[in-house]
C-alpha cells in the first residue's frame, strides 16, 4: 500500500478503483479526446499531469515548423519583402480575425498586438475618454461621432471615477492608476459582485476580471455590463483566464471593451501578443492613449501629425512582434472543428471530476476548495487553499504534477480541455493526496 492508503486504509482503494474506472470511461467518450494528439505531451509512461495551461498552454505540435519556415524562408531569403509578400504587416489583423470566433465577435473588432497590461491602459483610458465626453462629445474623429447612442446615461457634469474590481490581477490595478491619474480620476475598489450596484453617475469607466485569477470564480459579465450600460458606464473586460475556456459572447452582450493574453487558453507560446477588442460602434470614439505610427492613417506618409486609421487597426501602436505572432496564428489551427460549448462541458466535467478526487482522496482539513461550486460562476481551474501550499507545489512538481502557486496559500490547477485528461485529474489528485499525506 502507498503512504496515502496505508493512512486511510481500504476505503481509499476502493475510492480509487471506482475513479480510475470512471475516469477511463469518461476519456473513452470525450469527443475532444483526439485534439490532445495536435499537442507537444509528455508520455502516460512519463507519468507527468500538465496543469497550468492557465499560465502557459502546451506547445502545438504544428508551431516548430511553420516557425522554422518564418526564420529560414520568411526573414532568411525574403527578409524584408515578407512584410507585403507573406503577410507580416497585416498579420495583427488577420490573426485577430481568428481570434474573433473564439470570444463571440463579428469580424472587424480584434487586433492582436502588444501586451494584456499595455491593452488595458489603451482601453480603460479610452473607455473613460467616451464617457467624459458624453454621448454627444468628440471622439478623435469630431463631434457626433458613431457610438454615442451605447450609453443612454446623457450628458453629466463630472464622471471621475474608475471603478476596478477588488480582486483584480495586480498588473490591471497597476494600468488603472496610471490611467486614472491621466484622465483625472480616482480609483474605487468594488467586489465584482457588488458592481452593478456601484455604478453612478460620476463613473467614468470599469474594469473588471472575467474570471478571477487566484480562485476561478466566473463573474457575471452579461450583468455587469447591462447594469452599467443603464448608467452610461462603458466597462473593460480582462479575458485572459477565459479566453479559449468558455463561451464569452461579447457581440451579444454589447461589451464596449475587452482584452486577453493569448499565452494560456488560446496556446500561443510564451510571450505571445495579446488581443484587443473595440466594439464596431465605438471604434469611431475609440481615442488611444499609445497613438503610434502603424495605427496611423498612412503609417508609411510619415507625416507630423496624427490621423487614427479605421477598425481594428487603431488599436495597433508599434512594429509588430511577428515571430511570436506567426507563432500563435499556427497555434490557432488546433482549434479547427472545436467548439466552444464542448469546450466548456468538459472543463466543467473535468474540475468536476477532480474536485471530487481531492475530496475522496486528500486527508481531512488539509485543503480546502475555493473555486465555486456552482457551473455558472466556476472558470476552468480549481483552487485549494492550504496552509503549507509554499512547500506541497514543489513536491507535487518532482512528482510529476504540474500546477502553479499563488501565494501565500493557494495551489492552482488549471484545466485545458482540449488536451487535459480524465485520468490526469485523477492521477493528479491521488498524487496530491500522497503529498499532504508525508
Amino acid at each position: 500500500m502507498s503512504d496515502v492508503s496505508s493512512a486511510r486504509g481500504a476505503g481509499l482503494v476502493t475510492d480509487r478503483e471506482r475513479f480510475r474506472a470512471a475516469a477511463e470511461r469518461l476519456d473513452a467518450t470525450d469527443p475532444l479526446a483526439g485534439v490532445r494528439g495536435r499537442f507537444v505531451l509528455d508520455d502516460a509512461a512519463d507519468g507527468v499531469v500538465y496543469l497550468d495551461g492557465n499560465s502557459l498552454g502546451a506547445l502545438p505540435a504544428n508551431v516548430p515548423a511553420r516557425l522554422a519556415e518564418v526564420v529560414g524562408e520568411e526573414w532568411g531569403r525574403l527578409r524584408i519583402r515578407s512584410w507585403e509578400e507573406r503577410g507580416w504587416w497585416s498579420a495583427p489583423e488577420r490573426v485577430g480575425e481568428r481570434i474573433a470566433p473564439l470570444i463571440g465577435a463579428a469580424p472587424g473588432q480584434v487586433v492582436v498586438a502588444d501586451s494584456t497590461s499595455v491593452n488595458v491602459f489603451k482601453a480603460v483610458v479610452a473607455a473613460i475618454r467616451i464617457a467624459q465626453a458624453g454621448p454627444e462629445g468628440p471622439g478623435p474623429e469630431g463631434p457626433g461621432a458613431v457610438g454615442a447612442e451605447s450609453f443612454p446615461g446623457g450628458s453629466v457634469p463630472l464622471r471621475d471615477e474608475l471603478l476596478v474590481d477588488a480582486a483584480t490581477f495586480p498588473s490591471d490595478g497597476y494600468m488603472a492608476e496610471s490611467a486614472a491619474r491621466m484622465t483625472g480620476c480616482r480609483i474605487r475598489a468594488v467586489e465584482a459582485a457588488e458592481l452593478p450596484a456601484e455604478f453612478g453617475p460620476r463613473t467614468a469607466a470599469a474594469l473588471v476580471n472575467h474570471v478571477d485569477y487566484r480562485t476561478g470564480r466566473l463573474h457575471d459579465l452579461p450583468g455587469t455590463t447591462a447594469a452599467a450600460h443603464r448608467a452610461g458606464v462603458p466597462v473593460v473586460w480582462d479575458l485572459c483566464h477565459s479566453a479559449g475556456a468558455l463561451p464569452v459572447d461579447l457581440d451579444r452582450h454589447q461589451v464596449d471593451f475587452a482584452v486577453g493574453c493569448t499565452y494560456k487558453y488560446l496556446n500561443g507560446g510564451p510571450g505571445a501578443p495579446a488581443f484587443l477588442y473595440v466594439r464596431r460602434d465605438l471604434q469611431p470614439r475609440f481615442d488611444s492613449p499609445l497613438p503610434g505610427w502603424t495605427s496611423h492613417a498612412d503609417p508609411f506618409g510619415m507625416a507630423p501629425s496624427y490621423t487614427p486609421a479605421g477598425g481594428s487597426t487603431r488599436g495597433r501602436v508599434g512594429t509588430p512582434d511577428i515571430l511570436s505572432l506567426l507563432a500563435l496564428e499556427a497555434a490557432l489551427d488546433v482549434w479547427d472543428g472545436v467548439t466552444l460549448e464542448a469546450v466548456r462541458a468538459k472543463s466543467l466535467a473535468l474540475t468536476d471530476f477532480f474536485s471530487e478526487c481531492v475530496a475522496a482522496y486528500a486527508p481531512e482539513g488539509r485543503v480546502e476548495n475555493i473555486t465555486p461550486e456552482a457551473h455558472p460562476e466556476r472558470g476552468s481551474q480549481v483552487a485549494l487553499r492550504c496552509p503549507d501550499a509554499v512547500k506541497v507545489m514543489p513536491r507535487l512538481m518532482e512528482r510529476g504534477v504540474i500546477g502553479d502557486l499563488r501565494r501565500p496559500d493557494v495551489l492552482r490547477f488549471g484545466f485545458t480541455p482540449l488536451y487535459t485528461g480524465f485520468a490526469d485529474a485523477e492521477r493528479a489528485a491521488y498524487i496530491l493526496a500522497e503529498v499532504l499525506t508525508a
